[in-house]
Formats: C-alpha cells, structure tokens, sequence
C-alpha cells in the first residue's frame, strides 16, 4: 500500500480554507458594492440604456470570475 506523506495536517486546511473563503466573501461584497451603485443611478430614472446595463453586468462578471479563480487556485 502507498503512503502519502504531503497531506497538509488540519491546522494548515483551516488557514486555507478560511482564506479562500474570505476572497469569497469579500468578491460578494464588492460586487454587491457595485450594484448599490448601480441601482442609486437608475432608481428615479424610468429608462436605461442598454450600455449602462452592460457595463454593470461586466463589472459584475469581472469581479465574480476574479474570485472564482482565487478559489480554484486555492
């Protein structure tokens, strides 16, 4: 049988996991950030122009796929 010997122990999974966490938690933020902004804009307007939207919703993208390849590189 083969013995793997490079396993992290559990103290060094907890600082990882609550770091990759806490990039998570913080993306959720500045993305949420982003769409109170976004929606204070629009709010007391009854049309909005696609561009605006757009760009809103790369901002959104850009933020979110940030994080997701902080979580997957770990």
């Amino acid at each position: 049988m083969t013995e793997v010997t490079d396993l992290p122990d559990s103290s060094e999974l907890e600082n990882l996991i609550g770091a990759t966490a806490l990039a998570g938690v913080d993306s959720v933020r500045e993305a949420i950030q982003i769409i109170e902004g976004g929606l204070q804009g629009v709010l007391d307007r009854e049309l909005v122009s696609t561009s605006e939207v757009a760009d809103l919703l790369l901002d959104l993208r850009s933020i979110l796929a940030r994080a997701e390849s902080q979580l997957v590189a770990g």
